[in-house]
């Protein structure tokens, strides 16, 4: 190997300009340090969404790839919501809350271009 072992790794680079087979195919297989995991209910998730927001990157959560730009549109929307509706949306899976927060963005979007 060229490199040091997928295990030893503690930081995503993708920028390995030279490396051998067996490190490319080790590497995907590397836990990414943003990997995040929140089930139901835990509020968290929205400090990985700001998280995600204030680096500017993008990080998986549980299966789904959030972005910079579902990330920031999540965030927005969190903020802006009564307590009784962000208790609502945190009983949600954690994609799911970032589609739904997305739908309001667009729906309200949507509604100040048309005027």
């Amino acid at each position: 190997m060229c490199g040091p072992p997928a295990a030893n790794v503690h930081r995503w680079n993708t920028g390995i300009e030279q490396t051998c087979e067996d490190c490319h195919n080790l590497l995907s297989d590397a836990a990414r340090p943003d990997d995040a995991h929140h089930p139901p209910g835990d509020a968290t998730l929205i400090d990985t969404l700001r998280r995600i927001v204030a680096h500017r990157q993008h990080a998986t959560i549980d299966p789904v790839s959030a972005d910079l730009w579902s990330a920031s549109v999540t965030v927005g929307i969190w903020d802006r919501l009564r307590d009784d509706k962000q208790q609502r949306l945190l009983t949600l899976p954690s994609h799911e809350l970032i589609r739904r927060c997305v739908a309001i963005y667009t729906h309200l979007t949507e509604n100040r271009d048309s005027q």
